[in-house]
């Protein structure tokens, strides 16, 4: 018997007009689908008539049922991975899998469709020549605080994903870190009714997200300007803006290190300065 092969399928995030037709004949030809929540699944794969056996495969289960998945493919079955929306794997269970498939070396098919990061940045009118994704940003303000503040020089657009009730306390935080002025776009509902798609300044895109009780609802990418390039004046007072949010959370010696590892400042420009900032 031949062995399988593993499809990592890409679903609609939203309009089900976007799901592919190789999309449809694949899940309706293996074996087994394994989805990350069969009920949330379930009226997606009758939508489109997809009677194949369906299977919960999610990040509780996922190492443990890897190797079994495996096993079954290596015996001749073809296994399809589905997430609730969008390309497996991009902040969703899958990762174990398909490493361990690869270890077998058992086939693995893309079928691509839909990704809610690459659509917000398409639509963003941010540079799209060199972006960062970042996923989910910690859910708890102290790291998340220490995540964006090691983003603090990155010059590549940077994406998001955000939860609506926590995207205000984000913003403030993007607001804090990286200055008001600077350009963040808002993605909200992409390809659903209720789709938002907003480019303003951090300053004005807390007020108006403040504002509109909307705005904090549904599946939302956020998406900011990368750090413009500096002159040497700059970059100073950057560096002194990082040293005085970073010394009122951490010591001294930790903060200098924290700077320097952002930043790449030497120490003999980052201590002095640090030491300056906190005697004062």
């Amino acid at each position: 018997m031949s062995m399988g092969s593993l499809y990592v399928v890409a679903t609609p995030i939203g309009n089900l007009g976007d799901m592919s037709a190789r999309a449809i004949e694949t899940l309706k030809n293996v074996d087994v689908i394994l989805a990350e929540d069969t009920r949330h699944s379930a009226p997606l794969l009758r939508h489109f008539q997809i009677q194949t056996q369906c299977q919960a495969f999610h990040e509780h289960n996922e190492k443990e049922k890897a190797e079994v998945i495996c096993q079954r493919v290596l015996d001749g079955q073809n296994v399809a991975i589905i997430s609730d929306a969008g390309v497996p794997l991009i902040s969703d269970p899958g990762f174990s899998l398909v490493r361990l498939a690869h270890e077998h070396g058992i086939p693995i098919v893309p079928i691509p469709g839909a990704c809610a990061a690459i659509t917000a940045i398409s639509a963003s009118g941010l540079p799209t020549d060199r972006f960062n994704f970042e996923g989910f940003l910690p859910a708890k303000r102290g790291p998340k605080e220490r995540a964006l503040l090691a983003l603090a020089n990155e010059q590549r657009t940077l994406i998001f994903y955000e939860s609506p009730r926590r995207v205000v306390e984000t913003l403030e935080i993007m607001r804090k870190i990286f200055g008001g002025e600077r350009q963040v776009v808002i993605a909200r509902e992409l390809t659903k009714l209720f789709e938002t798609i907003k480019k303003l300044p951090i300053n004005d895109m807390l007020d108006f997200v403040s504002h509109d009780p909307n705005q904090v609802k549904g599946e939302i990418v956020l998406l900011v300007e990368g750090k413009p390039k500096q002159d040497d004046d700059e970059q100073d007072e950057a560096l002194k803006k990082l040293l005085t949010i970073l010394l009122d959370d951490v010591p001294l010696k930790q903060a200098v290190a924290l700077a320097m590892k952002i930043t790449d400042a030497k120490r003999n420009k980052v201590y002095p300065l640090a030491l300056a900032i906190k005697q004062n």
